[in-house]
């Protein structure tokens, strides 16, 4: 069977320009991680600085073990950093207790994953709004928005759906229907489309490039897959723990890229 090709980018075109500190949302300065198995000790990240503005739509690639994976934890305050110093949206994530970092990310950013990460005995709006409620939100509040949720990633009508009644790229619409429902500033994606087949990856991607045009969320993506990162604004390279290349994507179809971006350390 012939694979379905990825459809056109539809990603808004920007001016190169020189970042203000009030358009930056994360930045990473001379970020290390090394992890040590008592036998041999890995370089993840060795020194790692960048800077992504609000909004932007961003891809980190590279070969697996390059450290891509490991950057977007470290970023995200799922991991910490040796050393380093990385802000989100101004907060110092390596600085906040575990609690406070838990509810910092339930609050200001969302998740998507390879393989879904959907409760099984729990239906899709149950498992869209399960974060809200365990934040604290109030159940008919929290059904509600989960509902709208739903609704943005074209599901309400399976809402009652378990995931095992669902197809791979409808259990994904869920997964980042989750994603969104606390309406976060950043949304991580780890391999988003990796689990699906070519025309199930370009629906996702259609998906997650309109929310990135019409409500400026920042969308930060891992992946192997280059006709994924293509779609985005902004592709990361990355080998043996570091970024070897940083280029923002002016007018694909022109085949216009913008100089390397340039962060700065310190």
């Amino acid at each position: 069977m012939t694979s379905a090709p990825l459809a056109k980018p539809h990603t808004k075109e920007r001016e190169v320009q020189l970042t203000s500190q009030d358009e930056v949302i994360i930045q990473a300065t001379d970020i290390v991680k090394t992890y040590d198995t008592g036998k041999v000790k890995v370089e993840a990240l060795r020194g790692v600085s960048l800077t992504i503005e609000r909004g932007e739509m961003v891809a980190i690639m590279g070969p697996s073990g390059c450290g891509k994976t490991t950057l977007l934890n470290c970023l995200s305050g799922l991991d910490v950093v040796d050393s380093g110093r990385v802000l989100v949206d101004g907060a110092d994530v390596n600085r906040l207790s575990d609690n406070r970092k838990t509810e910092y990310r339930a609050r200001h950013m969302g998740f998507v994953f390879q393989f879904y990460n959907l409760l099984p005995v729990l239906s899709a709006i149950e498992n869209v709004e399960l974060p809200l409620l365990v934040s604290g939100t109030s159940a008919r509040r929290a059904r509600e928005k989960a509902l709208a949720a739903l609704d943005t990633v074209h599901l309400r009508d399976w809402a009652s759906h378990k995931p095992g009644e669902l197809s791979g790229g409808q259990r994904q619409r869920v997964t980042i229907a989750r994603a969104l429902v606390n309406d976060p500033a950043i949304v991580w994606g780890d391999e988003p489309t990796g689990d699906l087949d070519s025309t199930n990856a370009n629906e996702i991607m259609d998906l997650l490039c309109d929310l990135n045009e019409k409500h400026d969320q920042t969308f930060v993506l891992v992946t192997h897959a280059l006709e994924v990162a293509e779609r985005t604004g902004r592709i990361i390279k990355m080998q043996d723990g570091q970024i070897t290349s940083d280029h923002r994507i002016i007018d694909r179809e022109a085949g216009i890229w913008g100089p390397a971006v340039q962060t700065e350390a310190g």
